[in-house]
């Protein structure tokens, strides 16, 4: 095999180019365990022929629910190779995106991890259609269990599935990822088996690994970005460990010591804020060095002809006594670090190039396959940019300067969705949304979103508008504006319907009514009333969504004072800028 053509030939090509690898490895019983690419493919041709016993037919959709482990791979390749489509959907998604995304992508028979999606996906059984060909991996009394699916195929011979798998073109749509919209309901991002490898072949050629090197996994495989990551790391030869849990990644780290890992701010934020506790722990001479290393590297830059002698110097003292241990923690022998679908702020990055772990920050969209962009040592790298558009890969600004991108890794559209579709996609060009700008003609940089839409620096989208609607519902919030772009989770500036707090008081807490406006809104029992409110409408939403925290405003927004348009819109820079105090306050 020169080059895959479908997703599906990876694991074969791994095979013939590295042979002697563990594709996927994982622990069990305290020890790790893997899989040979060979009887990987065993296995998930077994479970093909499964699918094929159960009359699943090229085109249909097979939805896959589950967090990352072995199974969510093997089923990935298994519905691929007969022509299937996957739809890969986030297990902690609210009920109402469950409803829709099953109805909307039509779903002939679903997989999931835990009887506990399980028995969500009943609990919802006459709001869908497809509660009767529901399995799941884990083995449950009276629960279908996915061994009964593949069990199914044992009569299909290999001559069948070769025909199957023989009649899949490169140009067929691999799967479908929901990503949520500005309108309420998720869109589905159709990415055929070109798409993806087209984005595979661009990433690839910014990767600092190679062959029989190791990565660790633990962002959800669900995610285009974590998923076309792993299918680079199966082109490339890198056998993948999947982390336990978000909790064990640091141990995990140390015992796998993994050459590359993709992560979100979020993660490295956490790793920072654990480096940054140990300090403060020290005292005397240690604390003195800890905290001069870290002024030291806030400073750093990637273009070291801005550095004297002397910087250099400390810098490599600098490393030698402490950021050498901040590279213990990720294992020892880190070659790249891949972080994306969110900003990770400037300083933190500074300070981990300093302390000489390579953060290799792109840029990128479920619906371009995902990644458009990187900054990366081979190619070139700028703090503060998202790097330089990946080889084979078209980026140009619009008069507005809106990022617009081509190439063959844009998504076919959004499916069942025409409308959004030419919204997004016009002459070959994907439309965005986000605003751009080039720094020194070559490396692109963020500077806005054309969309109110953000997402959290752990890299999920969050539709503001939405939330604002659900919780605008109690009569005790009159006005509400959600915040958390780059944050670690959304929060909200709520304007509380004084009045009708007020007569909640008259009738359970007379007292109340004697204060003034400003030490009612502050009372405890008030805050009170607006947290059950917004624990009560949080249900609605994913975990990513709810809100967590907010700050009660005594004013509300008018076209007065500048935060609203003449049509009541509210101006959310002039917002964020007003009550700055009040978000950081949020986020101490």
């Amino acid at each position: 095999m020169t080059t895959p053509q479908r997703i599906f030939d990876l694991p074969r090509f791994q095979e013939k180019n590295t042979p002697g690898i563990t594709i996927f490895n994982y622990k069990e019983n305290k020890e790790w365990k893997g899989i040979s690419t060979a009887d990987f493919i065993k296995r998930v041709n077994n479970i093909s022929k499964g699918l094929l016993a159960h009359d699943v037919q090229p085109n249909d959709k097979v939805a896959l629910i589950s967090e990352n482990r072995l199974e969510w791979n093997l089923l990935d390749f298994a519905i691929q190779q007969i022509g299937a489509v996957v739809v890969a959907i986030y297990p902690n998604i609210s009920d109402n995106d469950y409803e829709f995304i099953l109805n909307n992508a039509e779903i002939k028979l679903c997989v999931v991890s835990t009887d506990s999606l399980y028995q969500r996906l009943l609990g919802i059984k006459d709001k869908i259609n497809i509660v009767e060909q529901v399995y799941t991996f884990n083995s449950y009394l009276n629960t279908p269990n996915w061994v009964e699916l593949i069990s199914k195929g044992i009569d299909i011979s290999d001559e069948t599935l070769e025909l199957a798998m023989n009649q899949v073109k490169t140009t067929d749509l691999a799967t479908i990822i929901y990503t949520s919209g500005t309108t309420g309901n998720p869109k589905g991002v159709m990415l055929t088996h070109e798409n993806l490898l087209a984005d595979v072949d661009s990433s690839e050629y910014s990767f600092p690994v190679k062959a029989y090197d190791k990565a660790l996994s633990f962002l959800p495989a669900c995610h285009a970005y974590e998923r076309v990551f792993q299918y680079v790391y199966i082109k490339m030869g890198l056998p993948i460990y999947y982390a336990q849990s978000m909790e064990t990644i640091g141990a995990d780290m140390k015992e796998v010591q993994p050459h590359i890992f993709s992560a979100v701010p979020r993660v490295l934020e956490k790793v920072y804020d654990k480096i940054m506790a140990t300090g403060e722990q020290l005292t005397g001479v240690k604390r003195k060095l800890f905290f001069w290393a870290i002024a030291l590297g806030e400073q750093y830059d990637t273009d070291e002809t801005k550095f004297s002698a002397w910087y250099k110097f400390q810098l490599k003292i600098a490393r030698k006594l402490i950021f050498s241990k901040w590279k213990d923690a990720l294992g020892g022998h880190i070659k790249g670090v891949a972080s994306g679908s969110a900003t990770l702020q400037t300083k933190l990055l500074r300070l981990y190039l300093a302390a000489g772990i390579p953060i290799y920050e792109g840029y990128g969209l479920t619906e371009a396959g995902p990644c458009l962009s990187v900054n990366c040592i081979k190619r070139g790298m700028k703090i503060g940019t998202v790097g330089i558009p990946l080889i084979n890969i078209d980026i140009k600004l619009a008069e507005d300067g809106e990022i617009l991108a081509k190439g063959k890794n844009i998504m076919l559209g959004y499916y069942k969705n025409p409308e959004a579709t030419a919204e997004v996609l016009k002459d070959g060009w994907l439309y965005t949304g986000d605003i751009g700008e080039w720094v020194d003609e070559k490396f692109l940089k963020i500077i806005d979103r054309k969309k109110e839409m953000f997402k959290t620096s752990g890299g999920k989208y969050v539709v503001p508008q939405q939330i604002e609607a659900k919780l605008s519902e109690s009569t005790f919030i009159e006005q509400i504006m959600v915040v958390g772009e780059g944050r670690k989770f959304p929060s909200a500036l709520i304007v509380p319907a004084y009045q009708n707090l007020m007569d909640w008081a008259k009738t359970n807490d007379s007292s109340l009514i004697q204060i003034s406006k400003s030490e009612f809104l502050a009372n405890a029992k008030i805050k009170t009333i607006i947290e059950e409110e917004v624990n009560r409408l949080n249900v609605n939403f994913g975990n990513w969504e709810k809100i967590k925290k907010f700050a009660i405003i005594p004013n509300e927004f008018t076209i007065e004072t500048g935060e609203l348009t003449p049509t009541l819109k509210m101006k959310r820079k002039i917002i964020l800028a007003k009550y700055e105090n009040e978000i950081n306050e949020i986020y101490k």
